[in-house]
């Protein structure tokens, strides 16, 4: 059982009324793309009211210097010893045929004339 019957040459009827669904078929997907997505936009970046409102627990002053003195060498073991001065040294070069622009010109052949 065939759904579609193709004759060849197709006429132009035929063409025009399938070029036409593609297009349409393409415009109704990105419209629906377009509102998934305003969705999701939605969905990810609305506010959840929260029903517990208790007031956050109290931090005494030796926790807050615990965690921050664990912070500071957990970071200070990451990483190398690096000094924090920057340097620049000039470096001066002698003429170099390998950077020279007139190197890389074609010569014009020279014609000997017999």
């Amino acid at each position: 059982m065939t759904l579609f019957v193709i004759d060849y040459p197709l006429p132009w009827s035929n063409i025009l009324l399938i070029a036409l669904f593609g297009i349409a078929i393409v415009f109704v997907v990105l419209v629906v793309l377009v509102y998934i997505m305003r969705l999701f936009g939605y969905v990810f970046t609305r506010k959840h009211k929260v029903t517990n409102t208790k007031a956050p627990l109290a931090i005494s002053e030796e926790e807050v210097v615990a965690i921050v003195t664990a912070l500071r060498l957990y970071n200070s073991a990451l990483h190398d010893k690096e000094s924090d001065m920057l340097t620049i040294n000039r470096i001066t070069r002698m003429y170099s045929p390998w950077n020279s622009k007139i190197h890389g010109l074609t010569q014009m052949p020279e014609h000997h004339n017999k």
